[in-house]
């Protein structure tokens, strides 16, 4: 019997060799746009068609995510409703992919998720790869560092990790990583760590890093060159605004060489390095909320 917060396009739905369900939702923390980027990038290269949706009247806020009117000559010719589906589509290679887009869920997550998880029995999903960007005590001069929020250690491993531990605001992408853990299936969100001072701006970069470590987990043939492209203009300008101002600069500067005694530690040969007006992690957690609320 089929959820009640499921409509199928067909069914039985078409027939699917394990796919690859990639994620990236609206509403949470997506620093420099990379995430929602990087999924449009990846649906840009990809035709995929709506396999399945899901009940936005049960799940959706409509007075925070309102419809939109088309209005002509003072005619209300329509109501474009927010839409959360997976569509279906097979790249070049002929692999099965789904993408799993729209708003977040505002309401009852634990059915949203006994409906994904659903799905993915059904379809034989293999992995889950949820995309993510967060604001970080990271240069513009540097390349991009990811970090994980994985289900195996083998999978953080292979995208990278930040040695801590936290307790954070978790996303419904999180709640499917830990659906997925429970079901024993894989699911690994890669999260690129963008420039605190460039968050609310593009930041192509974050994108380019994220499709191109998708594509070594999964075996997609993923082509970043245009992101990489609109990446070296946008460092270009960054430059140019930093340049303007002595104290960015010197931030900059100093942010450089944490990452590089980060880097140097991980190689074996430490390095001391002088943290001065680098922020602190108070600091950035405040600049993390502020963001939020800008968002």
């Amino acid at each position: 019997m089929t959820h009640p917060l499921l409509t199928w396009e067909n069914d039985p739905p078409v027939e699917l060799r394990e796919p690859v369900l990639f994620i990236a939702l609206d509403g949470w923390i997506d620093a420099g746009f990379g995430a929602q980027t990087a999924m449009g990038t990846l649906k840009s290269q990809i035709r995929t068609e709506r396999l399945v949706a899901f009940d936005t009247d049960e799940l959706i806020d409509m007075r925070a995510r309102r419809p939109t009117m088309t209005l002509v000559n003072g005619l209300n010719t329509g109501l474009k409703w927010p839409r959360l589906q997976i569509r279906h589509g097979r790249d070049r290679a002929g692999q099965d992919i789904l993408v799993l887009t729209g708003p977040e869920p505002d309401h009852k997550w634990k059915g949203f998720l006994a409906a994904l998880m659903e799905i993915v029995e059904r379809l034989n999903v293999r992995l889950c790869v949820g995309f993510g960007a967060f604001p970080a005590p990271a240069p513009h001069t540097r390349p991009i560092s990811l970090g994980s929020t994985a289900t195996t250690a083998e999978l953080a491993g292979q995208v990278g990790f930040i040695e801590a531990s936290f307790e954070i605001p978790a996303g419904i992408q999180a709640a499917i990583e830990r659906a997925f853990a429970e079901t024993d299936r894989p699911a690994v969100g890669i999260w690129a760590r963008v420039p605190h001072y460039a968050a609310a701006m593009p930041y192509p970069g974050a994108a380019a890093a994220i499709l191109d470590c998708a594509a070594r987990l999964t075996g997609l043939v993923i082509d970043t060159e245009d992101l990489r492209r609109a990446s070296a203009q946008s460092l270009t300008q960054i430059a140019a605004l930093v340049a303007n101002n002595p104290d960015h600069v010197e931030m900059v500067r100093q942010l450089e060489e944490q990452v590089d005694a980060e880097v140097n530690m991980r190689a074996g040969r430490p390095e001391p390095v002088d943290l001065g007006k680098l922020p602190s992690a108070d600091e950035l957690a405040a600049e993390l909320e502020q963001f939020l609320r800008d968002q």
